[in-house]
């Protein structure tokens, strides 16, 4: 079914890559509430097609593509079967991630390769893909997701840190460049704290125990609502969570102090008391199979809320009522203070002193 511009365009037309299970399939629950049509990319079909059937649920529409988003020719012909189904693509989010949980010195160059091609050039692909067709219209946005850990490396993630830096660096000089041309094309980066996805029961590991986030740990819906508030709201960054917040900061004034912190803390924050089975499957290079869903196993755990963000989204209100609040009491601390009281001259104190020095001076003559 095709939709065309026009009247019967009324909703947003949305790409989520990483689409079928976490962080992106609450995405594509969120951005279905609001109506939108959604093209679905991610490399397992089943779940693929259960998050379809969600979106029609409630109240959206949405299209299936299975996509290894490492392959660029892959999401380019999905660009084009969303906008030939669905219309011009209004939203492009880029999600989809793979991670190996192991030291440097036990790495191979494939998983290195392997991560970076899905964690850090599916981003670029994707961006392509979607600058090819909102560039020429003058409108869109791109959301990368990305993570305090662009910032904060940590020990046992070094392949998928390094992809996080880059997609940092690569936003960077996007964004400059759209500015230098004048573009209303805009791109903007979330910026994660720990989530509760599946994504620790299929990562690669070479630890003896089960994956985990590293705590506070948040549910994925807190994520999505960030993405979909970014979508309406021109910002250049939105970080999400204390955690986050704290890990950036934190690098860049002790970042020494922090290699330390982390070399104590992050081999242990990364897994749970539980031994991990050594013959369970790994997403690196072909898809788990079953239906994940958004939830990893850290439902307990894990935060439904953040004030942080909420404070960060609306912080210009917060903002204008904070000077609001500050010109009042500043108002009334000048008017109440006792130099005021000393020296202010009013016109009809002026008057009634002059008054009694004429009523004083009469009284003399008499």
């Amino acid at each position: 079914m095709s939709v065309r511009n026009g009247a019967e365009r009324k909703s947003k037309v949305v790409v989520v890559t990483g689409a079928s299970a976490g962080v992106g399939r609450a995405t594509v629950r969120e951005f279905a509430k609001a109506g939108a049509s959604i093209g679905l990319l991610a490399r397992n079909r089943e779940r693929l097609e259960s998050a379809r059937q969600e979106v029609e649920e409630l109240g959206g529409r949405a299209l299936v593509l299975p996509t290894d988003v490492a392959d660029p020719d892959q999401v380019e012909a999905a660009a084009a079967q969303v906008e030939e189904a669905l219309g011009p693509i209004d939203v492009w989010v880029n999600v989809a991630m793979v991670s190996v949980l192991s030291p440097v010195k036990e790495m191979t160059p494939d998983e290195y390769r392997r991560v970076t091609e899905v964690t850090y050039l599916g981003y670029v692909h994707g961006t392509l893909a979607a600058l090819k067709r909102m560039l020429p219209r003058d409108r869109g946005i791109i959301i990368h997701v990305g993570s305090a850990l662009a910032y904060r490396s940590i020990p046992l993630q070094s392949a998928y840190c390094g992809a996080k830096h880059a997609i940092q660096g690569f936003t960077e000089s996007l964004r400059s460049e759209l500015i230098h041309d004048g573009s209303r094309v805009r791109v903007t980066i979330v910026q994660l704290p720990a989530v509760n996805t599946p994504q620790f029961n299929w990562i690669k590991t070479r630890m003896p125990r089960h994956p985990q986030p590293v705590p506070p740990i948040y549910q994925p819906e807190v994520i999505a609502r960030a993405i979909v508030w970014s979508a309406d709201h021109d910002r250049r960054e939105l970080t999400v969570g204390v955690s986050a917040v704290k890990a950036i900061i934190g690098d860049k004034f002790i970042p020494g102090m922090l290699d330390h912190y982390l070399a104590w803390i992050g081999y242990n924050a990364q897994q749970t008391d539980q031994p991990v089975d050594p013959n369970r499957p790994n997403n690196l290079y072909e898809s788990v199979a079953g239906d994940y869903g958004a939830h990893g196993e850290f439902d307990r755990q894990a935060r439904r809320v953040s004030v942080q963000l909420w404070l960060n989204m609306y912080r210009g209100w917060f903002a204008l009522f904070g000077v609001g609040l500050l010109a009042t009491f500043g108002w009334r601390y000048i008017n109440a203070s006792p130099f005021r009281t000393r020296h202010s001259r009013t016109p009809r104190g002026d008057e009634r002193r002059a008054s009694s020095f004429r009523r004083e001076g009469a009284l003399q003559d008499r």
